[in-house]
């Protein structure tokens, strides 16, 4: 099976490796407050980058795994993600679907650099598309 992004097709044995290095960037993220830990991989342009949770005191200051990642991608010269896997490994194995997804921040900032057919896994839910998490983003049109 494979997953098309972008005129990209991203196959299942590279969307397993996304999602196992996400899992795998989880286990060294910085959650001591919440102990929620959550790695992220994102594909750009063949390279895979990931990302962790990073916690702080003052808890506006932490930031998202999801960004993380989408970050360290672009301070590489990456302007655009093939796909995006997320691996929350402290959640209970019952645990809602919605406590383990990407939030509201995480979906924006994935929609600046992804397409909307753009493939997201979630760990423990299954695979959809940036469209379905995030069906209308905000946009600025560039004149």
């Amino acid at each position: 099976m494979t997953s098309e992004n972008q005129g990209t097709k991203v196959a299942a044995d590279t969307l397993d490796q996304l999602l196992k290095k996400a899992r795998s960037a989880a286990e060294t993220a910085y959650a001591p407050y919440s102990r929620f830990r959550v790695g992220a991989a994102v594909l750009a342009d063949g390279e895979i980058f990931t990302g962790f949770n990073v916690e702080n005191a003052s808890y506006g200051l932490t930031v998202c795994a999801e960004r993380t990642a989408i970050f360290n991608a672009v301070t590489k010269g990456h302007r655009r993600i093939d796909a995006v896997a997320v691996a929350c490994i402290d959640a209970a194995p019952d645990a809602e679907p919605s406590s383990r997804m990407p939030c509201g921040a995480c979906r924006q900032v994935i929609a600046e650099f992804a397409s909307p057919d753009t493939t997201v896994i979630v760990d423990g839910v299954g695979q959809t598309s940036l469209g379905r998490l995030l069906p209308e983003p905000f946009t600025l049109k560039t004149p």
